[in-house]
């Protein structure tokens, strides 16, 4: 079996592990649950490791709602290449509701 990328798992404990590749980067990843009163706040926060190992913020996912009031997420890091901007959607050829596909978008 290959092993995934570009994707985020939702753990049953509200964290979240994943990776996102590309040709200039991989970064697994991880996040936490964030509870805010600010409406424009992400529901999750964003970390990866840096090269020395120290655990650091990349940014947060937010729970929105489409036109037909459907929620989604949208993922929003620095990768250190620039700003990834992406909506999460199911991963293709899986049955999993927590495993989402990272979908880019400029």
């Amino acid at each position: 079996m290959t092993e995934l990328s570009n994707f985020i798992r939702f753990n049953e404990d509200g964290t979240l592990s994943g990776n996102i590749a590309s040709i200039a980067y991989d970064i697994d990843i991880s996040g936490e649950t964030f509870t805010s009163s600010n409406d424009k706040a992400p529901a999750y926060r964003v970390f990866a490791r840096s090269p020395r190992g120290r655990r650091v913020e990349l940014g947060g996912i937010w729970k929105k709602q489409n036109q037909t009031g459907g929620d989604y997420y949208s993922l929003s890091i620095s990768t250190g290449h620039g700003r990834l901007n992406a909506n999460l959607g199911r991963f293709p050829g899986q049955d999993d509701e927590d495993l989402m596909a990272v979908i880019p978008w400029e």
